[in-house]
């Protein structure tokens, strides 16, 4: 009985490990599939901004150095495939141009009249609220991922098989939390 008990031990935390590992792999494939979510939101949100720009900019056009911004970001964003700090930043600044451009199309009534432009300011909308939707499913699971990684006993499995923590997509400011403005809807 006792040597019974004694081969089943062994077998006991083998078994723990491989349940452990299996978790973690579930873990970060969960979370890279919500990453991959996130991402399609962000680059369908890229696709809008060149028809966003070339509506208001004949309206705007003394506003330039806004559409110039906004380009740039955009081409930022689309280089980085990763919830980086700098794509963080990048996207935060295509929010803050979309949100200028907005503005700026709503102090021209011909454009506020345009069916055309009325569409698009709907389809943005919608798409900022798929991506704050995303970002909070992709850090939540990015939240349970590393408390994986990080607790005990799961953290001697991770460090063993070199899982490490994940980076949350997160906003610097206040006024980056919030969805462009979209009036008129």
């Amino acid at each position: 009985m006792n040597l019974l008990l004694l081969a089943l031990v062994p077998l006991a935390i083998v078994a723990g490990l491989v349940v452990l590992y299996n978790r973690l792999v579930a873990m970060r494939r969960l979370t890279e599939n919500a990453w991959s979510d996130v991402d399609v939101y962000l680059k369908r949100r890229a696709e809008l901004v060149p028809n966003l720009v070339e509506a208001v900019k004949g309206a705007a056009a003394y506003e330039r150095g806004t559409f110039e911004r906004l380009a740039s970001a955009r081409s930022e964003a689309l280089a980085s495939r990763q919830p980086t700090h700098e794509r963080a930043a990048a996207e935060s600044a295509i929010s803050t141009g979309v949100t200028r451009a907005v503005a700026l199309a709503e102090q021209h009534p011909e454009l506020r009249a345009s069916e055309n432009f009325l569409g698009l300011q709907r389809e943005l909308s919608d798409v900022e609220r798929l991506v704050a939707s995303a970002r909070q499913y992709y850090n939540a699971c990015v939240r349970d991922y590393n408390t994986m990684v990080e607790s005990f006993p799961s953290n001697l499995v991770a460090n063993g098989f070199g899982f490490k923590p994940k980076e949350f997509f997160e906003v610097e400011t206040i006024g980056e939390r919030q969805a462009p403005g979209v009036s008129g809807l």
